[in-house]
């Protein structure tokens, strides 16, 4: 599966900051829990890369 595969899987996505003062990317399907802790830095990166896609969208 590829970044431009169709996909039938639905799941919920959470973001938040931890106790541990890292932002945890929290993914939830029928089957599967997938927590992913970032430092700051790398969140704010993620960030950026979402924007980066979501300006590629409109144009």
């Amino acid at each position: 599966m590829g970044i431009n595969t169709p996909s039938d899987v639905s799941a919920e996505l959470s973001i938040g900051a931890t106790d541990q003062k890292m932002v945890r990317i929290f993914i939830t399907t029928e089957t599967q829990e997938i927590p992913m802790d970032f430092l700051a830095d790398e969140a704010e990166e993620i960030a950026r890369e979402l924007m980066a896609a979501a300006a590629a969208c409109r144009s």
